[in-house]
């Protein structure tokens, strides 16, 4: 399996494992909107021979500091609990990291996501329209969550 980032030749790949990985059109729906509106900061894909098997991305967020939001993460079906989307995270935090963003949230399962460092807890006190127990937060640079604050995903997540 090999990491690396998107090229106009996915698309089409990316929106139909979007649809396989989440059984319906919405993710895929999304992920589009998001690349349309230049809200893809990070998007990456998992390929092994020839073939997407994994998508991630990562979308700047509305906040004071540099923040970008994880989401859609997809996995073919037939490739899931071998550690490929794990691995698409950590590669997409580390590059996060890199280019000087400070910090991440994420909506999904604790329990899946906690094992990358995002925390309820963390998370806790700052204003979202998915603030809740799944809301989770992960600081990429020391301090920058230090003090609550509103944060909104990309639009494009309203138009869902």
């Amino acid at each position: 399996m090999h990491i690396r980032p998107e090229t106009a030749a996915d698309i089409d790949a990316i929106h139909s494992l979007s649809e396989a990985a989440f059984g319906q059109p919405e993710e895929a729906r999304l992920v589009d909107m998001l690349r349309a509106e230049g809200d893809a900061a990070l998007s990456l894909v998992a390929e092994e021979d020839g073939h997407i098997i994994g998508h991630v991305l990562f979308s700047p967020m509305a906040a004071p500091v540099r923040t970008l939001g994880l989401g859609p993460l997809s996995v073919a079906p037939d490739h899931r609990k071998q550690g490929i989307g794990a691995a698409l995270v950590r590669h997409g935090l580390a590059q996060a990291q890199r280019e000087g963003w400070q910090a991440s949230f994420v909506l999904g399962n604790p329990a899946y996501y906690s094992r990358f460092g995002y925390s309820v807890e963390l998370a806790k006190g700052f204003t979202n329209q998915f603030a809740g127990p799944y809301f989770m937060a992960l600081e990429l640079a020391a301090g920058a969550l230090k003090t609550p604050f509103a944060v909104s995903y990309a639009p494009a997540f309203s138009k869902l």
